[in-house]
């Protein structure tokens, strides 16, 4: 059985470029389960009590600090299922949504989805793939102002998942980006 997590980052929703991409994607992947989750409504932003809940140990946590990594805790669960994570995303002023960053803040927690060894940082999602399809509005992909595919491509390796293939809006695979 494979599991397949949907992430879709784009403000517009019915003429949504990187919408129609990403379902695309999904039903050609045939999945046996899709979890779906839709940042449009956006995400909260790390704040004082997230972070300092980030580094007690869970048996010490007040009940502000569960409160404040429940979510981030079902993000991580939804992302550590998952098989292969597809994300639909525009880029706004040459860089991501705030949304998909505030998920990528959510979602990024030492001990959690890495962790640091003597001899740095390591992923604890190996054996993941992800595709994602990336609207830009006419920003060439892997150009020197794209600002949106490499992070995306390193912050997925930073938490393991280093099978990442980028696509524009038409399907094209971008080779031109640094790992």
């Amino acid at each position: 059985m494979t599991t397949l997590l949907h992430i879709d980052a784009s403000a517009r929703f019915a003429d949504s470029t990187s919408r129609k991409a990403s379902a695309a994607i999904v039903a050609e992947q045939g999945a046996d389960t899709v979890i779906r989750r839709d940042l449009a409504d956006g995400l909260p932003f790390l704040d004082e009590t997230f972070t300092s809940a980030t580094f007690t140990p869970p048996e010490n946590r007040t009940a502000a600090q569960n409160a404040a990594l429940a979510l981030s805790d079902t993000l991580v669960a939804e992302l550590q299922a998952a098989d292969t994570i597809v994300i639909g995303t525009a880029m706004y002023n040459f860089a991501l949504p705030a949304s998909l960053k505030a998920w990528i803040d959510q979602i990024g927690r030492a001990g959690v989805t890495f962790h640091y060894t003597e001899t740095g940082p390591q992923g604890l999602l190996n054996g993941k793939k992800a595709i994602i399809t990336i609207a830009t509005g006419g920003t060439p992909l892997g150009s020197d102002f794209d600002f949106a595919s490499s992070y995306l491509r390193f912050i997925l390796g930073f938490v393991g998942i280093t099978d990442v293939t980028i696509l524009d809006k038409d399907g094209n695979a971008v080779t031109a980006l640094a790992a």
